[in-house]
């Protein structure tokens, strides 16, 4: 498997998932609530798609979008910490089994409630991979277009949502709208036992000129040398079926008590809990992935509710027939363009964390200016430039806000800093905006007002990354010479958050 091959594998599963995103807010798939109004006479819309299927009132609609993060947030942080002892491939496979069976259960969903349990599933084929893609390019991109590289993973984050407008918008005019989510299964598939059978590539550890790790087998640093002297040295029938040279093997092939394997297996999960907690202390204690997260938030609150509602306020608000496909292909287009122009300029001006922090604030404030206005425009021509304008600035960060949450942590913990920069965006960002949004235009009635409130917070995001920018020591990340924390670490938080718990720690032999 070449880092090409690879990198071109991501992006399909990465559009895949994004083209769901889309389908869920299209408006043949969304649809709209049957509902008369009565003017000079009386006009009826009758229901269609899930809105019309299920009766949902807008603030309930918008409660689907933000289901399937559940299932993300939780599962996330839980894949970042098993790549480290399993691999890789194989968890994303069993993701994206999971996703496969979910959207299969979105299209035979006979209420609202089964609807939002099955998007809470499909989250866990996102988090699969969500928080390895990234390290693995990271790690394999050529230097000098490593943000090239993840700006080409990242722009199918809107090329997927896009084809998903347009996708959702086509289907349901020769089928139902249950048949958008058995089709998106069926292209899901491939990827499943692609997960299942492909050879993984390794994580490159940071140290130079060191053979990098192998992800499934970094566990076994953790085995401390008497029980490494132990398993090579035991003999026996289990070791005469099966070779035990892998040391997950071997743990299980030795004739200790059951009660001393059973401490050593509450032993290792102990230590396993540690350092997830020391890795997690470091991420946030760390200023410049913090205040990037921050920023990071309030742009996904902004882009997640544009890619639900976009379609929906653009139909009403100027009258579009084809809104679906005009918002999907302005999406898509100035999703590649921004997001690819985005990578390849901060590669030519140097991909510092600085430079990158003013990059994002410069690119999302005058964005938010653009998006603001084409709300503003009376004319459909005009809505379309002056959105695609902003959609281009916006897009174009996309590169180097990943190169920060990369570049400013150590190799050993990018893949929880990415798992946990995806919890914080979502369950501060775009898990609430959706139904916030839903709820004010319940309230106002009116899609200019709420969408040019929801714009006001990418003012937010550009404040926090200009200050990002000021901060002092910033330029550079200083990978550290280890992937693993010693135990002394690991003993110290765990004491730590005992004794903030009340609770004994017992002291360690000393050696």
């Amino acid at each position: 498997m070449t880092p090409k091959r690879l990198l071109v594998i991501f992006c399909v599963i990465n559009l895949i998932n994004y083209v769901d995103r889309g389908v869920i807010a299209s408006n043949g798939v969304n649809g709209v609530r049957g509902n008369c109004t009565q003017d000079s006479h009386i006009i009826c819309q009758a229901p269609l798609g899930i809105q019309g299927d299920f009766d949902l009132s807008d603030a309930q609609d918008g409660l689907l979008p933000s289901a399937f993060m559940v299932g993300l947030l939780v599962a996330s942080p839980l894949f970042a910490e098993l790549s480290k002892t399993w691999n890789p491939f194989r968890l994303i496979g069993i993701g994206l089994g999971v996703w496969t069976l979910a959207v299969l259960g979105c299209g035979v969903a006979p209420g609202f409630y089964f609807l939002a349990v099955c998007r809470m599933f499909v989250g866990v084929g996102e988090a699969s991979f969500v928080s390895l893609a990234a390290p693995f390019i990271d790690n394999y991109a050529p230097p000098h277009k490593k943000s090239m590289w993840l700006s080409m993973f990242y722009m199918c984050i809107p090329a997927g949502v896009a084809l998903g407008y347009v996708y959702g918008g086509l289907i349901t005019q020769v089928f139902s709208w249950r048949m958008a989510f058995v089709i998106e299964a069926l292209f899901m598939l491939p990827a499943v036992v692609f997960g299942f059978l492909a050879k993984p590539l390794q994580f490159k550890s940071g140290m130079g000129g060191q053979k990098p790790v192998d992800p499934s087998t970094i566990y076994s640093d953790a085995l401390d040398s008497s029980e490494q002297a132990m398993g090579d040295s035991e003999e026996g029938e289990a070791g005469a079926q099966m070779s035990v040279r892998h040391p997950m093997l071997r743990r299980y092939s030795t004739k200790k008590p059951f009660l001393a394997t059973l401490l050593q297996g509450v032993k290792r999960c102990g230590k396993s809990v540690g350092a997830f907690l020391v890795d997690l202390k470091e991420l946030l204690t760390n200023g410049v992935y913090v205040i990037n997260a921050v920023g990071y938030t309030f742009y996904t609150a902004v882009i997640g509710a544009y890619a639900f509602w976009g379609p929906r306020a653009a139909k009403i608000v100027f009258n579009m027939a084809s809104a679906d496909e005009v918002f999907g292909a302005d999406t898509v287009l100035t999703g590649i363009f921004g997001t690819f122009c985005g990578g390849v300029l901060l590669d030519r001006i140097g991909n510092t964390i600085s430079k990158a922090f003013g990059l994002c604030a410069i690119s999302v404030f005058f964005g938010g200016i653009l998006c603001i206005i084409s709300f503003l425009m009376k004319s459909q021509l005009a809505f379309i430039v002056f959105i695609a304008l902003g959609e281009f600035l916006l897009f174009a960060i996309q590169g180097p806000v990943n190169i920060i949450s990369l570049g400013c942590v150590p190799p050993r913990e990018q893949a929880l800093s990415i798992a946990m920069g995806t919890v914080a965006i979502h369950i501060f960002g775009d898990v609430p905006s959706p139904p916030v949004v839903g709820y004010i235009q319940d309230q106002v009635h009116d899609w200019r007002i709420s969408m040019v409130l929801l714009s006001c917070l990418l003012f937010v995001a550009s404040m926090a990354w200009a200050a990002g920018s000021m901060m002092p020591n910033n330029t550079s990340s200083t990978p550290s010479s280890s992937g693993h924390h010693t135990d002394e670490e690991i003993n110290a938080l765990l004491s730590d958050t005992g004794r903030a718990a009340g609770v004994k720690t017992m002291p360690q032999p000393q050696s």
